[in-house]
């Protein structure tokens, strides 16, 4: 039987709300952290990273509530997510939509890539690729093709998850090898189908939803191979408040860690009936 563990996107407060819920359940008797496989998009990539490097949740956790003194918040517009959203409509083909979503990321970030690989490589404990499966998705910013990167794709895990992380129009792409690659929000929310053959799949989806070419993780669970047993955990309504309306303001880290481990005993039955029945 074998498990996955899939980590959506959701900004500095998904990480924060997926290692409050991840602390709690292994308090609880219950640790994802033995997956199989994990995959991480945009904020999961930075959870999966820390996840597998050894540190214990609870030290995770900690590390969520520190003030976030000298951290810089960004903001993703309406506005550029609604230009975003007109690309996908007006190409038939989600892999050029994604493409144009790109040649806007190159022309609208004026953010330093050195600067923001620093962030990147200050939030991870570890800069090897841990020994387990971990498998970190980004989009190539040329092509607008997904991309999987894993210990054996020759990539430092910084910038791999620097380039998960690369919110179009926010961050730069992330230059690795010939491409420059983008966050893998853009393929889907939490890229679900990469656990196509695993027998137990549990996935925390601080974006829940999709639209489009945009698979969200309930249509991409449905639609695995096999019929596996699932589970997807989204916020609660607590947890969206505590969010704060912006996902990358790294003010409401804490309370969206707090967040998470305040709805983890609501979905300790659901996830446990699928990682261990």
């Amino acid at each position: 039987m074998r498990k996955a563990l899939v980590l959506g996107g959701g900004g500095i407060t998904g990480i924060a709300w997926e290692i409050g819920i991840l602390s709690w359940l292994q308090e609880a008797g219950l640790d994802l952290a033995d997956a199989d496989l994990v995959v991480g998009t945009s904020a999961g990539s930075v959870v999966g990273a820390q996840i597998t490097s050894g540190m214990p949740l609870a030290k995770l956790y900690e590390r969520q509530l520190a003030p976030p003194n000298g951290e810089r918040s960004a903001h993703f517009s309406r506005a550029r997510l609604l230009r975003f959203a007109w690309y996908y409509l007006a190409e038939r083909d989600p892999d050029r939509a994604r493409a144009r979503i790109g040649r806007a990321a190159h022309h609208r970030s004026s953010a330093s890539i050195a600067d923001r690989r620093a962030v990147i490589a200050g939030r991870l404990v570890s800069h090897a690729w841990p020994d387990s499966d971990l498998r970190i998705t980004a989009v190539d910013a040329h092509t607008g093709r997904r991309k999987v990167f894993d210990r054996h794709s020759g990539v430092p895990i910084v910038d791999a998850v620097a380039a998960s992380c690369a919110v179009p129009g926010v961050w730069p792409p992330v230059p690795v090898g010939a491409s420059v690659y983008m966050d893998g929000g853009v393929h889907s929310a939490a890229n679900a189908d990469v656990a196509a053959g695993y027998d137990r799949v549990v996935v925390l989806a601080p974006i829940a939803g999709g639209a489009g070419p945009v698979r969200g993780p309930a249509d991409q669970l449905a639609e695995l191979p096999g019929q596996p047993r699932t589970a997807l955990i989204t916020p609660d309504r607590e947890a969206v408040a505590a969010f704060g309306g912006n996902l990358l303001d790294p003010r409401y880290r804490a309370p969206a860690a707090r967040a998470g481990r305040t709805q983890a005993p609501d979905v300790l039955r659901a996830v446990g009936e699928v990682w261990d029945s």
